[in-house]
């Protein structure tokens, strides 16, 4: 992967932070994104710092996921610097916990903006140019809450499922011009997910635990593409959508039936 260039968004601290500094060690070119927060308003410069200082390369981009126009301002910085891109990490993105009766519209559609739009415009910007390489690796932060959904996170959890159907829809369109698309739901202990984790346990879920199993599906040998994955720890799980086999939706028993199909999985 050395001369790569990899376009990170969300990668001030956390698991933007541990994706970028292990794609950097590994020779990659790195985009630094970050939006400018004021308890933090030099994160992504002191990300390519640390880069910088151990004989990387990277540059910073501020931008919010919740500007319509920070995706497009990213992938231009790394045209104007570097002229390509290769590897597309769509990391931005944040939670409120709240139960949805007590959710305003506005803050659900905040959230969703940030982590379905913010990620959709980022590949949008991104595409064209992963097209006429004919190449691409991209990976998109999903969650475990999107998959199962989670008490107190709807719109969280909406917003990471709409990412799997976005990802899924790339994989088929972007297959045959040598783009591989997957998304990671990682277990890790962050800023964002401190509460949650106990130092126990906050020693053994690390970021660059996720970053390293990252850098296989970024990869040019990486061939797996339109999957998604559950990575923590030591471990990584595939997650697979599943139907069952069917019933007589006009039978009599159809309602004693439903509690049935989980027990009829087919491959």
């Amino acid at each position: 992967m050395r001369d790569s260039v990899a376009v990170i968004s969300g990668a001030g601290k956390g698991l933007g932070r541990a994706y970028a500094l292990e794609l950097a060690s590994l020779g990659c070119r790195v985009v630094v994104n970050n939006r400018l927060h004021p308890n933090q308003p030099s994160s992504a410069e002191k990300v390519v710092a640390e880069i910088r200082s151990a004989g990387g390369t990277a540059i910073a981009h501020h931008g919010s996921a919740h500007d319509a126009t920070c995706g497009a301002s990213l992938i231009d910085a790394a045209m104007s610097h570097w002229g390509r891109i290769d590897i597309v990490i769509a990391n931005a993105g944040y939670d409120q916990p709240q139960s949805f009766h007590h959710q305003s519209m506005s803050d659900f559609t905040d959230i969703i903006t940030a982590n379905f739009f913010g990620t959709a415009q980022l590949l949008h910007a991104a595409w064209p140019h992963l097209r006429a390489a004919n190449y691409g690796r991209v990976v998109v932060s999903t969650s475990t809450a999107g998959l199962f959904g989670n008490h107190g996170q709807a719109a969280y959890a909406a917003s990471k499922a709409a990412l799997i159907g976005l990802m899924r829809s790339l994989h088929l369109e972007g297959v045959n011009r040598g783009i591989k698309i997957n998304a990671i739901a990682p277990y890790a202990h962050t800023p964002l997910t401190d509460a949650w984790f106990s130092d126990a346990l906050a020693s053994v879920f690390t970021a660059t635990q996720v970053a390293k199993f990252l850098t296989a599906l970024v990869s040019p040998e990486c061939t797996a593409s339109g999957r998604t994955f559950i990575v923590g720890g030591d471990a990584v799980r595939e997650a697979r959508m599943l139907e069952t086999a069917a019933k007589d939706s006009a039978s009599p028993a159809i309602f004693s039936d439903l509690e049935t199909l989980s027990a009829t999985i087919q491959p």
